[in-house]
């Protein structure tokens, strides 16, 4: 039956949630150490851009080649990112904590949490298709979701609707934990692929 075929939409959405299991399977074996789960994020990236172009191969021999070549960025990486989502969490639970609430603390930290979250949104994806300093990555990561505002408000609250999705109850978590990351990754990935390619373009234009 034609919607059997290797071509049909059924078998390359089969495909691609298989891929993305493959992924997040790849993703969880990374992150075991804990401190590496920057450079897994970093790897995961680097092949979920490319299943946005559907240029993937081997999802875990392209996974683990990754994770290898971004160590030295991806611990780093992963570390920044612990420490500045603990002091968010931080402000908020002193807010929490504090009787009346400081406006001056709730102010920090909504503006904290932003920069933090727009510094880090496109910085695995970044660290995995260019090379660069680790600060020029988080500053290059902002000036982008900036510029592409809207679009980035976008991704967050795709972002943020998967995350609810897999928090609903038990059953969705279970299967977050099979796909969740790495569908979150290629989630970021999508929607960031478009952004790069017209950035790329822009600096190609004006070397020309």
């Amino acid at each position: 039956m034609k919607i059997f075929s290797i071509d049909s939409p059924l078998y390359r959405g089969l495909t691609k949630i298989r891929d993305i299991f493959v992924l997040n399977l790849c993703w969880l074996i990374g992150s075991l150490p804990l401190v590496t789960i920057g450079v897994s994020c970093v790897a995961a990236s680097d092949v979920a851009l490319k299943m946005a172009d559907e240029e993937e191969g081997y999802i875990a021999r392209q996974f683990f080649r990754a994770y290898k070549a971004n160590l030295r960025q991806g611990i780093p990486l992963g570390i920044i990112m612990a420490v500045c989502s603990y002091i968010v969490y931080l402000d908020f639970e002193f807010v929490r904590a504090s009787e009346k609430g400081s406006v001056l603390l709730i102010v920090t930290g909504c503006v904290t949490a932003f920069v933090f979250l727009f510094s880090f949104l496109y910085a695995p994806a970044l660290t995995a298709r260019y090379y660069n300093s680790l600060p020029k990555i988080l500053r290059n990561s902002f000036r982008i979701s900036m510029k592409f505002f809207f679009r980035s408000v976008l991704t967050v609250l795709f972002v943020a609707i998967e995350a609810a999705a897999i928090c609903w109850n038990y059953t969705t978590l279970f299967a977050g934990l099979l796909m969740g990351p790495a569908l979150i990754t290629c989630t970021i990935c999508a929607m960031a692929k478009p952004v790069f390619k017209k950035l790329e373009n822009e600096e190609k234009e004006k070397t020309v």
